[in-house]
């Protein structure tokens, strides 16, 4: 009865070595799941991603304000009897002005 109990001991000790230690054992199981977990985030912002363009391809085909709007954002255009500002921040105390060598050499 003594050598059954070593041997079943001994069995136990190697399933024991083969699920914690080995390659293919826990450590690989959770390696794989952070993986699939990275993976599937990354999925779903492209996901995400991919309904935006696709939104944004609709619109473009279908409607005219997608292109004024891109128009104006992209190109700087702006519609017949409209009037263009451009808003200049001021400059700090104790700063050069901007300009080129003659706008600062007339200064």
């Amino acid at each position: 009865m003594k050598w059954l109990a070593v041997a079943l001991a001994v069995v136990i000790a190697l399933l024991q070595y083969r699920l914690w230690l080995a390659p293919d054992g826990v450590r690989e199981l959770t390696r794989l799941q952070a993986a699939l977990a990275r993976q599937v985030h990354a999925n779903t912002e492209l996901y995400d991603r991919n309904q935006q363009l696709a939104a944004e391809v609709a619109d473009l085909k279908d409607g005219m304000a997608a292109l004024e709007e891109r128009a104006r954002t992209d190109l700087g255009m702006i519609a017949p009897n409209e009037t263009f500002y451009q808003v200049v921040a001021p400059a700090e105390p104790g700063l050069r002005p901007r300009g080129d060598a003659r706008t600062l050499a007339a200064r």
